[in-house]
């Protein structure tokens, strides 16, 4: 894999893409010098690519906050380790963002990964179609993360009824106890789908639960077509993901807004 022409790709198909308001989904235009993503009803909202120099940047910083600010949406800057100008990072912090943990991305080919899930005696894998479904992964989530949770619940809720087709959400079930959920989203006329959510209950981590899920999905996106997958993968899932097949490409930041 030619790793500087897959992050240039990654750029001009994932975070340069243009939507039109009948595309199934979240908007997603480009204004001035950024390609920006406006959600509803729970869908994530946020900055996916800049074009900005020294001389830009603050001035371009200021008309998003001010675009989400007004429709009372906090949102998301996605910073990239080769984002320009150098100092974006600190500019951000300067407007009132908040950063949180760094993540590495993540690329593979899809049908270079292991497709047969290896579970332990006892889990199966369940897809996610409803909210049933959904409060089952957020019981994972609370568990794995011990975040507040409830944003993304309406996310998930919003994929699975505006665009089922794109997103494969799953759940590992030990009898009656979810003990990991992860999704694989899709995007049409792209080379890529996105890996998401991966999290494992703290008394089940260690057994392989979270590599089947892997291959799960990327037996999902190989027979779909797609080449590649892509993680924004935390410090405790990239050892993990790099075993099974994973390059890293560069490194992001979300830096988050809150009106």
């Amino acid at each position: 894999m030619d790793d500087t022409a897959v992050l240039a790709l990654f750029d001009h198909q994932m975070r340069r893409r243009i939507t039109t308001p009948d595309t199934a989904g979240p908007l997603t235009e480009r204004a001035g010098r950024v390609v920006r993503q406006t959600g509803a009803d729970g869908d994530w909202s946020g900055v996916l690519f800049s074009e900005l120099t020294a001389d830009t940047a603050d001035a371009e910083i200021a008309e998003q906050v001010r675009y989400f600010t007004e429709r009372g949406l906090a949102f998301e800057w996605k910073l990239y380790s080769h984002d320009e100008p150098q100092d974006l990072g600190a500019r951000l912090l300067a407007a009132g963002f908040t950063p949180e943990p760094e993540e590495t991305v993540l690329v593979a080919e899809a049908g270079d990964l292991p497709s047969v899930p290896e579970l332990p005696d006892g889990v199966r894998l369940e897809p996610v179609t409803g909210a049933a479904g959904v409060e089952l992964t957020m019981r994972v989530h609370d568990q794995a993360f011990g975040t507040d949770g409830s944003r993304l619940r309406q996310q998930l809720l919003a994929q699975l009824a505006q665009a089922p087709d794109r997103v494969l959400m799953t759940v590992a079930m030990a009898g009656d106890l979810p003990v990991c959920a992860a999704r694989v989203e899709f995007t049409p006329g792209t080379d890529f789908a996105g890996l998401w959510g991966g999290g494992t209950h703290p008394d089940w981590r260690g057994r392989g639960i979270y590599r089947s899920l892997v291959a799960h999905r990327a037996e999902a996106a190989a027979r779909r077509g797609v080449r590649y997958l892509q993680v924004d993968a935390s410090d405790d899932s990239r050892p993990i993901l790099e075993r099974l097949g994973f390059t890293a490409l560069a490194t992001t930041t979300p830096y988050v807004y809150e009106p």
